[in-house]
């Protein structure tokens, strides 16, 4: 949540395999080829491989071409040195914003320390200025088989491990086949697809797939981590520990305060420093990861210097808060920079799973009586828009005006098994009054509780089982009170007794994963290209996997069948009708309620850095792209 929870670009992993487990511009450019979802035969032989290629993408559209030198959102002689220190902004898997207690950060146990994925090399890395493609790391090429079910992957010689040792076919396969069988149910669920890994020679490995596999399963494979099988063989891999793993990445785990922060030390003879994914990138000889349990105390340590770099995520500490000493000597400076990414679904989610929210026009009710307008005006400066869409940003995948043509064709198998809002206009949350209080719409909440079997009596919604209507709002930062005790104060109105459960985030990811709560907050970001991601928060089987992002625990044939069109889809146009027909869908279900969003980064950093004229439009480019500017470090009076 931008003024609470915040999960930014990695997290949209769970939405779109291709932006990678985090670790974890278009244009008139000539597409270079590049491998599709579904290739065409070779010489005619289904089962042959075709010619190798240097990258992949969900539609076989490439913008670099085999001899690239660098991407183009990168100085390519970025000098190297200084530290990035940061508190962090995005989340996935197993990790948590305020603390952590493994460094293992790819299974389900434990809170996971941020910044793992800099430890760890994958097969092709991801290039940021591109909806989803990927471009060759470890493996120096790749071969696709004729009916795209087996991936031939040829490993760079020189790809090592930290200790020296060489990485080979056997770790690519022991770590696919490890995550597969004990890796993060997130992760397992996403690779199910994945039949068999072959390892062909020591720097040959084939990854073969079930005919059901996803579009973007291979994109997936190629951004998971490779894992030592040696180091392994003595170790538990789905053990939570604080031992440093070994890795083959840009960075070592460094300094460790549990729970406190985490610092990564540059591999100064890092094996594929100069390979084109990462010229220009990895600029810094540390970064750090500061935690704090309360964000006021956090913005003071920023203040202090304590670390030198936040993307502010609450209004109004980025309206009234930066009048401080650093700022008006010009030692701390602000950036609005664009966020051209989708901004996904962002809100409160009902806990369907639970008899109280199975009514829809309860869940009606409740979002009859939050007041956007006045939070924005009185809470949040007017910085944000109305969430309406869980693909909010991305406007050629939110449906508009009344279906027709393809989004109703996919639509009419499920008429009367669907609410007919979904083949109307599209349902949008309602426009208060911004008086806090909007008598009209809270009328319209209590004629809706009536309907669903409920009375007001003594101030209380009860049932005719004489059941009150109660909601508790599962939090871990107090960011979201101010916002969530205004709710409340509506929901009162109504006869709803609500109130907000403050819990330590070990006890939040806990009560998270086994789906233990009322309502939540929660941000799940979409990726540029959809795939099986939609499968983890939406589909049927997701809604009773412990630690998924189906945060509602929707389970509906019809969005079921729409998620495996999307992931079907054989272009982009198919898949952008699939996923208007199923935002119709999901905004009928009113499973949640929408919050807020904006569409820039707002950073603030103690003025030690420079960073190119343009970042990746997909990606913040913070601290990848970034680097220490000695001069200005020293004019500012601060040091590595």
């Amino acid at each position: 949540m931008t003024a609470g929870t915040v999960t930014r670009r990695r997290a949209a992993t769970f939405l779109g395999a291709a932006a990678a487990l985090p670790l974890l511009a278009r244009g008139a450019r000539a597409q270079t080829e590049g491998a599709p979802a579904a290739p065409a035969a070779a010489d005619g032989d289904p089962k042959a491989f075709g010619p190798e290629r240097h990258g992949l993408s969900a539609f076989g559209e490439l913008k670099y071409p085999a001899n690239f030198r660098r991407f183009d959102y990168v100085r390519e002689d970025a000098p190297r040195g200084g530290t990035f220190s940061q508190v962090p902004s995005v989340r996935a898997l197993n990790q948590n914003f305020t603390t952590f207690n493994t460094l293992n950060a790819f299974i389900l146990k434990g809170d996971g320390a941020q910044g793992m994925g800099l430890t760890f090399d994958t097969l092709m890395a991801r290039a940021n200025d591109e909806p989803d493609a990927v471009y060759g790391l470890v493996a120096r090429s790749v071969a696709v088989s004729g009916d795209g079910l087996a991936y031939r992957f040829r490993l760079r010689p020189e790809a090592r491990f930290h200790d020296g040792s060489t990485l080979t076919a056997d770790d690519v396969k022991w770590s696919l086949e490890t995550l597969k069988a004990k890796g993060h149910p997130l992760i397992a669920q996403t690779i199910r697809d994945l039949k068999a890994v072959e390892v062909e020679a020591p720097d040959s490995v084939v990854l073969r797939l079930k005919a059901s596999r996803t579009r973007d399963l291979p994109l997936t494979l190629a951004a998971l981590p490779i894992f030592s099988k040696t180091y392994y063989a003595t170790r538990e891999f789905d053990a939570a520990t604080l031992e440093p793993p070994l890795g083959s990445g840009p960075y070592k785990v460094g300094r460790v305060e549990q729970g406190r922060l985490i610092e990564f030390d540059r591999v100064p003879d890092y094996w594929a420093r100069d390979l084109a994914p990462n010229v220009g990138q990895n600029n810094f000889d540390k970064v750090r990861f500061e935690f704090f349990r309360d964000r006021d105390v956090a913005f003071e340590a920023f203040k202090a210097r304590a670390y030198l770099f936040r993307e502010e995520f609450t209004s109004r500490t980025w309206a009234t808060g930066y009048e401080f000493p650093g700022v008006r000597d010009g030692k701390v400076k602000r950036e609005t920079l664009p966020d051209l990414t989708p901004s996904g679904g962002q809100g409160w989610f009902f806990n369907l799973r639970r008899t109280k929210f199975q009514d829809p026009r309860v869940r009606e009710a409740l979002n009859l009586a939050f007041d956007f307008e006045w939070m924005n005006k009185n809470l949040m400066f007017g910085a944000y828009k109305r969430t309406v869409s869980v693909f909010q940003g991305a406007p050629e995948m939110m449906a508009t005006g009344p279906a027709t043509g393809e989004e109703l064709a996919l639509l009419e198998p499920f008429r009367g098994k669907i609410p007919d809002e979904a083949f109307g206009e599209p349902l949008t949350p309602p426009v208060s009054d911004g008086s806090g209080q909007d008598r009209k719409l809270l009328r319209e909440g209590l004629r809706l509780l009536r309907e669903a079997g409920y009375t007001v009596k003594d101030g209380r919604a009860v049932n005719a089982a004489g059941e009150a209507l109660t909601i508790e709002f599962l939090e871990f930062d107090p960011g979201l009170d101010p916002h969530v005790s205004s709710y409340i104060k509506n929901l009162k109105v109504l006869g709803v007794q609500a109130s907000i459960r403050q819990v330590d985030p070990a006890q939040y990811q806990q009560r998270a994963n086994a789906f233990d709560y009322d309502v939540v907050s929660q941000r799940l970001s979409m990726a540029e290209t959809p795939g099986e991601g939609l499968r983890q928060v939406y589909s049927s089987e997701s809604a009773t996997i412990p630690g998924s992002q189906n945060m509602s625990g929707v389970a509906n044939p019809a969005i079921d069948a729409l998620v495996e069109t999307i992931i079907a889809a054989k272009s982009r146009d198919e898949l952008n009708v699939a996923c208007r027909a199923l935002d119709r869908v999901l905004r009928s279900l009113r499973s949640w309620v929408p919050a807020w969003y904006k569409d820039v980064h707002t950073l603030a950093y103690w003025d030690a850095f420079s960073h190119p004229a343009d970042k990746p439009r997909y990606a913040r480019g913070a601290p990848e792209t970034w680097w220490w500017d000695q001069d200005k470090a020293e004019r500012a009076g601060i040091k590595a």
